[in-house]
């Protein structure tokens, strides 16, 4: 198969396992870890199709680069997974699809979000190309994560990536200061400010996104799960205003 997963790890024992065992269809998988001192690099090298690397990490862009051009991947296209995204139903048979076409430089795909074990209705997490030509991606990173680009055609893939993540809220909670402290800085320096990112500095953004991302989820209909997924939303950018008001005030 003329495609090699690329995941991204640290401390990601309570993710990977279920990551990999969707994966074993690939020839080789490379996971690219920046230290981890729980049990991941033993899960990971327990799979013979994986190829293990280390790497400090300095920034996402520098990781998915290194990952991508700097682990003597031979195969034409890349699937980037995040160690807590996992194939979905029909994912493989579509893969195979597009590989056989090779028409398009890139793929959009789409998430099934899941909270607490149970499939959200929906979520504010759009499709992203996570599928692309090595030699045509281009790897941004504007905020907290990174962006991949690519020149050339892209599709949209019907079938989803599962975004799961089995990681504690304290795991959780540490991650969300971090990358709301880059997305202050990206929006602190940003020319020209989006409506979301007006939005962010009023302080409106908690409110806001947490009652969409409970109506987008299911709101009743998926009880607990909906009501989990809309605190993380709002907890995200509660904590992200809060940094923007400091800011604010320090100048």
């Amino acid at each position: 198969m003329n495609v090699t997963p690329v995941i991204l790890t640290f401390n990601e024992g309570q993710n990977i396992e279920a990551t990999l065992a969707s994966l074993q269809w690939a020839p080789r998988v490379i996971v690219v870890d920046s230290g981890s001192r729980d049990q991941t690099e033993q899960i990971a090298r327990s799979f013979p199709n994986v190829d293990w690397f280390l790497r400090e990490f300095d920034s996402h862009r520098s990781q998915w680069i290194y990952g991508i051009h700097g682990t003597s991947i031979n195969t034409g296209y890349v699937l980037a997974l995040d160690a807590d995204m996992r194939p979905g139903a029909g994912f493989q048979a579509e893969l195979e699809g597009f590989l056989e076409r090779k028409e398009f430089a890139g793929a959009w795909i789409p998430f099934e979000y899941r909270m607490l074990g149970r499939g959200l209705m929906g979520s504010i997490y759009p499709p992203q190309i996570r599928l692309f030509l090595k030699q045509s991606v281009r790897v941004d990173q504007p905020g907290h994560s990174q962006v991949f680009e690519v020149q050339g055609p892209t599709c949209k893939f019907r079938s989803q990536l599962i975004h799961e993540d089995l990681k504690p809220v304290s795991r959780w909670l540490s991650n969300q200061v971090n990358y709301a402290a880059l997305e202050a800085a990206r929006i602190k320096c940003a020319p020209n400010k989006n409506l979301k990112d007006w939005l962010r500095v009023a302080g409106l953004s908690p409110a806001i996104w947490g009652a969409y991302a409970y109506m987008r989820a299911g709101g009743p209909f998926r009880s607990t799960a909906s009501r989990a997924y809309a605190y993380e939303r709002l907890i995200f950018e509660a904590i992200l205003a809060r940094m923007l008001a400091e800011r604010e005030q320090s100048q």
